[in-house]
């Protein structure tokens, strides 16, 4: 593996209070489906190796940090099912991060977007990976 490349004009610095790190089997074709689904930018790359995998890809997404790899299990990281969890977007806009998400190829809604008693819309959506995904906002 090669050091990191950047993305033109990004230092690729993480943000964001805490950071999730997936792993899933297929990184850079994640990093395009984010880009579709939630308009995610990359700032940070390993290069893929010979059989085709990420070590590390870093994305900002919403003004946050994903960092995500491709899974190796000669070094004990084997991939694993996504469970117990879902990453959530708190945004200004919900109709727009709405659409654009529930509408991205390999998207599935699991929860449509609706009016919870706290006040605030939420929906869920999971994506081809297996990550379920929560969008939230007025």
């Amino acid at each position: 593996m090669s050091a990191i490349e950047l993305a033109p004009g990004e230092t690729g610095e993480p943000r964001g209070g805490v950071i999730a790190y997936l792993m899933v089997d297929g990184t850079t074709r994640a990093a395009e489906v984010y880009e579709k689904a939630f308009g995610a930018k990359e700032v940070a790359r390993h290069p893929v190796d010979e059989k085709g995998r990420t070590m590390h890809l870093h994305l900002y997404i919403n003004g946050g940090s994903l960092m995500m790899s491709d899974p190796y299990p000669e070094y004990g990281h084997k991939i694993e099912q996504p469970a117990g969890f879902s990453l959530t977007l708190c945004v200004d806009d919900v109709d727009f991060w709405w659409k654009r998400a529930s509408t991205a190829e390999g998207m599935e809604v699991t929860m449509p977007l609706e009016k919870m008693f706290w006040g605030d819309r939420y929906g869920e959506v999971r994506d081809p990976f297996g990550v379920r995904w929560a969008i939230v906002g007025k």
